[in-house]
């Protein structure tokens, strides 16, 4: 197991500096810069603030000095929030996005793995065709026209929630939902085809002879082989639960790291964008490390490989 681990994070580590070397790069290759607003600067206050921020020196300096910082657990001074570290406005916005990305995976696990083994017992059946019909439409449609048409609904129309902002649980039922539609689907069809293909092995079969009932074949001895490729899915999911809050706490108004990128980004604040990116980069490889840690321990045979 030691083995795997190193050579997972010997293909993580480089993947993490190559993801920070090309956001630093594309960031600083966009034009214009922090300090561009409607009233223009005179010269020298302009020059004065970019030696400030180091921006004055070449590209090449600017960036090994960076990435020195980062290794030293310094991600920099916000340009465009006065008084506050990109660290202080990451730790504000994380405890929320990950409140979103968490809810969203686990209402996605729990009804598209009981959608995906009544569908897979129900074969070729009515509930089998109209689950999968909906995963379908659940794949097919983004979230951005998810999230609008829920809010008309639920918001607008009813009454039932609110359409924005971060107060209590019910602000969190709609953007949560929204962002779990597409993984829903996702493993209810991922955990139908496993478990078929699960349930007419031999030891499948076995167990049936045995008399055993059907929930412990199904719970017991067919879900852990059915959920491979599921877990093996987990580590994608989980970044696309990630990527896709970016547009969701947009849409909702949530405090959230994707508030801060989409900021960020469009101020021209390179230091809190490279700060969400090196976040979000290390929470995918994370999880994908995990995922393949799980996937390790449910098959042994991917340990001896």
């Amino acid at each position: 197991m030691f083995r795997f681990l190193l050579r997972r994070l010997m293909v993580a580590v480089p993947t993490l500096f190559l993801v920070v070397t090309a956001a630093f790069f594309m960031m600083r290759a966009a034009p214009g810069n922090p300090f561009d607003s409607d009233r223009k600067l005179p010269p020298e206050v302009e020059r004065s603030i970019m030696a400030k921020y180091g921006m004055d020196r070449p590209l090449g300096e600017q960036y090994v000095a960076y990435v020195s910082n980062v290794l030293h657990g310094d991600l920099g001074p916000s340009l465009k929030y006065k008084d506050k570290s990109v660290a202080e406005l990451i730790s504000e916005g994380l405890p929320t996005s990950a409140t979103i990305g968490l809810s969203a995976l686990t209402l996605a696990c729990l009804v598209g793995i009981g959608l995906g083994i009544i569908a897979a017992l129900r074969q070729n059946q009515m509930i089998d065709n109209v689950t999968m019909a909906i995963a379908v439409l659940g794949v097919c449609i983004p979230t951005f026209v998810t999230a609008p048409l829920l809010v008309l609904v639920f918001a607008a129309k009813l009454g039932w929630l609110p359409t924005a902002g971060l107060n209590g649980i019910r602000s969190l039922i709609l953007p949560v939902t929204v962002l779990a539609l597409p993984q829903i689907a996702i493993i209810s069809r991922l955990t139908r085809a496993g478990m078929i293909e699960v349930l007419r092995s031999n030891y499948i079969r076995t167990a049936r002879a045995k008399g055993l009932s059907e929930a412990r074949i199904v719970l017991r001895h067919g879900l852990r082989a059915a959920i491979l490729p599921l877990v093996s899915y987990l580590g994608p999911a989980c970044a696309g639960l990630l990527t896709g809050s970016l547009v969701i706490e947009k849409i909702f108004s949530l405090p959230g790291l994707g508030k801060s990128f989409v900021i960020g980004a469009l101020q021209r604040d390179y230091m809190v964008v490279m700060g969400v990116v090196i976040v979000y980069a290390g929470l995918i490889l994370l999880l994908n490390l995990l995922a393949d840690i799980a996937y390790a321990m449910l098959d042994p045979r991917v340990r001896l490989s």
